[in-house]
């Protein structure tokens, strides 16, 4: 392990072209600089936390509305000596992954700020679904480090899950500071607060299968080159991986990233091919299906929801302690590793529903989406078992009975 922790540090440091990451590195900390500025130009000033706690009436940190949150059920969730904190609970990964950490045992203090990329009420409905385990979610912003400094004073985690973004590659171009509010100046905020406990808690975090941006070669591994995104999603998230290596190094912050490829199944996000497909099938809508520029067809590597969350709570169990010496800056795949094209998809969609699909091909547009994705998972393998065991057709029937029964 640690001769492959050393090879990864030196990956990080040694690939790709120095004057290309360097101008990543500047404009992403120009973005960031700009909405600290703006963080610190908006905010109300300093303010005595019990009384925000209290607080009945919401307030501005940040340029985002502060809200009350429930003191006592969070205390009660802190009481016990498992806790994990997990940012994104409202999320598709963040809600499966808090249910099974309750059921084995875990206390789980969520965060999210139910933000309106797609339907709030869906993500009201998997924190109901939290909520009925026992899980308190906790609505607030992750770039407010007052309210961060709160929960994890109170609460002492034992580890950090950070699975809460703006995701979606192609919303990028439209609302590119979003992505930087969130995925940069959020994940910033929340290792700051993380650098004050003491001890330090593990940090496990969401990267993704974007950062292999415009890498031709297949599958891929995390020894890969990683320095030529197709999206700013894919730079942001490329970014959050540069950044953990800096607190690990500085501070002997335990950190560990997770590339997730193309994850699926019930209580998804609906900006996913698959989710929308089934939505435009069943009211026989058409459907686009993007081709290269050379006619190639569109692969993904899609994994089931069940195999992702055995994959993160694996990372987070084998995540070293944050101490000097013994932290461990760490990545790992967490994909199916048996890519199939986008038509299998659409095929095996068309029989679950017993209704075939208007489809028209169209080229793929300009906004930052890859040809094609796949997993080389040996190292989580290696680290903690992962091994993905769901096909596609198995996670899609259940994905199409969940959605027929929620909709």
């Amino acid at each position: 392990m640690n001769r492959r922790r050393g090879q990864l540090s030196r990956n990080m440091r040694s690939n790709g072209s120095a004057s290309f990451q360097k101008v990543v590195f500047v404009v992403l900390s120009l973005a960031v600089a700009a909405t600290l500025w703006h963080f610190i130009a908006t905010s109300e000033g300093a303010t005595d936390p019990s009384r925000l706690v209290h607080e009945p009436a919401n307030r501005r940190v940040g340029g985002v509305e502060r809200k009350p949150y429930d003191v006592a059920a969070v205390k009660e969730t802190c009481k016990n000596n498992n806790v994990i904190f997990v940012t994104g609970t409202a999320g598709f990964v963040g809600m499966h992954v808090g249910i099974e950490l309750k059921k084995r045992g875990y206390s789980v203090l969520g965060l999210d700020n139910y933000n309106n990329y797609y339907s709030v009420a869906l993500k009201r409905d998997r924190t109901q679904k939290l909520k009925d385990v026992g899980v308190v979610t906790v609505d607030g912003d992750l770039a407010d480090g007052e309210l961060l400094d709160e929960l994890l004073s109170m609460c002492s985690p034992t580890h950090v899950l950070h699975l809460a973004a703006q995701a979606g590659v192609r919303y990028a171009a439209k609302n590119p500071l979003a992505y930087v509010h969130s995925n940069l100046l959020g994940f910033v905020t929340l290792l700051e607060s993380v650098k004050k406990m003491e001890p330090m808690p593990p940090v496990i975090y969401a990267s993704s299968s974007s950062v292999y941006g415009l890498n031709t070669k297949v599958p891929f591994s995390e020894e890969d080159r990683v320095d030529q995104p197709a999206s700013l999603y894919a730079a942001t998230k490329k970014s959050n991986e540069m950044i953990a290596h800096t607190y690990y190094n500085i501070y002997g912050m335990s950190l560990t990233g997770l590339r997730f490829f193309t994850v699926y199944g019930p209580y998804g996000r609906p900006d996913m091919a698959y989710f929308f497909f089934t939505q435009r099938i069943l009211k026989g809508e058409e459907i686009q299906i993007f081709e290269g520029p050379n006619g190639e067809t569109v692969q993904r590597d899609f994994t089931y929801i069940d195999d992702i969350v055995d994959g993160v709570i694996g990372s987070l169990e084998s995540a070293p302690p944050s101490v000097k010496g013994e932290a461990e800056f760490r990545l790992f795949n967490l994909g199916n590793t048996n890519p199939l094209p986008v038509t299998t998809l659409v095929e095996n969609l068309e029989e679950l529903l017993g209704k075939k699909a208007v489809k028209k091909v169209v080229p793929m547009p300009a906004t930052g989406d890859v040809l094609a994705t796949h997993a080389n998972v040996s190292a989580a393998y290696e680290a903690f078992g992962y091994n993905p065991k769901t096909d596609l057709k198995t996670g899609l029937k259940r994905f199409v009975e969940w959605f027929r029964e929620y909709y």
